[in-house]
């Protein structure tokens, strides 16, 4: 099997528009929060959102490129630009065959058919669609025009699995990799979902947060008070590559990709299992592939969301298998960002390679009064980021219905 390294980091998020700003902001812990510009929340149970901010497509794509795309594909393009340039890679004098794009998203281009299924609603007269209409809402319309863009015509698609969506696309590019199938894959995921029908479908199923009067502290994982998550939305890219390939071009390696591994619970749509007991195998099995024992891992970003029940059966399945290893440490950066659903797993990819790079753990923000129910031999970095040497770094992403998805990221030697 062939080895996997990062060279390339790209991101549009609530935090920041590349990777830089996401990552200061994310060490000094700032709330990503605020109330929602995107449409009229009156009627809306939620008023707030960690939405992006200042975000100018003309930096990176040209006028027919956003015309032609939703919302979501312009931050896929964006972030991929950036990863693109990080990495120093030349393709214009690559065989396009050799690099490929596995891009993932949830939902895909929500704000596109939202907004034309209205209009074709209460239009009057004959009724029509716009022409780009199918082409910009589809879900694999982002990987489609990374390769456009770039000319790459090797591995091409998008995975979908609800919020395990960032982690299942770089696990996918991770594999076809190591199988020799490509030597460079343009990977991530992408959202765009701060929308009337997605913040009103998850507000109605009890999901998310209501805490309208105090949003900048809403989203607060392992907090006694927690009521949901809060929506975000933004895109993470990474440059997976051949080690091999990525030695003999001299470029800068941030870290590897060791292990990655999936499993369903085959429990409930929505509800994770009470005992982890898919998550828990998830990283056994991504355990074994990186050839880590669990006192080998130094730092996890879990999915924590912070609802109610999701954060504490996390904590669960990592306090049964990390039972001992005294010297992890567990931050959830999305108390900053909120919940990029198929993004979430790219974004955390990097503050996990970041954290690696950079010897410092993001803080978990927004910590009141810690749920009792929290295990008691855990330490959570709280309040303040943590300065640590890291080797291994662990990162969950967990989706409705059932899929648990695992990374592990290596200090590159």
């Amino acid at each position: 099997m062939k080895r996997v390294v990062i060279t390339g980091l790209g991101a549009v998020t609530p935090l920041g528009n590349n990777v830089e700003d996401f990552w200061q902001n994310s060490i000094n812990g700032v709330s990503g929060a605020g109330l929602i510009k995107q449409f009229d929340t009156e009627k809306f149970k939620v008023h707030f959102a960690c939405e992006v901010k200042d975000f100018d497509p003309k930096v990176h794509l040209t006028h027919n490129e956003i015309k032609k795309s939703d919302i979501f594909s312009q931050y896929a393009m964006y972030s991929s630009a950036e990863a693109i340039k990080d990495s120093g890679l030349d393709l214009e004098n690559m065989d396009p065959f050799d690099t490929g794009v596995i891009w993932g998203t949830g939902q895909g281009g929500m704000q596109t058919f939202e907004s034309e299924v209205m209009e074709f609603a209460h239009s009057e007269g004959v009724p029509r669609f716009n022409p780009f209409f199918v082409p910009k809402f589809i879900a694999n319309m982002a990987s489609g025009m990374i390769s456009m863009k770039y000319g790459l015509r090797g591995i091409n698609y998008t995975t979908v699995s609800a919020c395990a969506t960032g982690n299942t696309a770089l696990m996918d590019a991770f594999n076809y990799i190591r199988l020799g199938k490509a030597k460079v894959i343009i990977s991530g995921g992408s959202e765009a979902a701060i929308t009337p029908a997605s913040v009103g479908g998850f507000s109605i199923m009890k999901a998310m947060s209501t805490r309208n009067d105090d949003f900048a502290t809403a989203s607060r994982p392992y907090d006694a008070d927690r009521d949901g998550f809060v929506m975000g939305e933004g895109a993470g890219a990474l440059v997976l590559e051949d080690y091999d390939h990525a030695k003999a071009r001299g470029a800068k390696i941030y870290a590897e990709l060791v292990g990655a591994a999936m499993t369903a619970d085959a429990y409930h749509m929505t509800a994770p299992h009470p005992e982890g007991v898919g998550a828990i195998k998830a990283m056994q099995i991504a355990l074994k592939e990186a050839g880590a024992n669990v006192d080998d891992i130094d730092y996890i970003n879990p999915h924590a969301t912070s609802t109610p029940l999701g954060d504490l059966v996390e904590l669960t399945a990592i306090t049964s298998l990390f039972k001992g290893n005294k010297n992890l440490d567990i931050s959830a950066t999305k108390s900053m960002t909120g919940h990029l659903l198929g993004a979430a797993g790219a974004a955390e990819a990097i503050l996990c390679i970041k954290a690696i790079q950079n010897g410092i753990i993001p803080p978990t923000i927004n910590m009141q009064k810690v749920d009792e129910k929290i295990p008691r031999d855990i330490n959570i970095v709280f309040g303040e980021a943590k300065e640590k040497d890291i080797t291994f770094a662990l990162s969950n992403a967990f989706g409705f219905g059932g899929h648990n998805a695992t990374l592990i990221f290596k200090k590159f030697s």
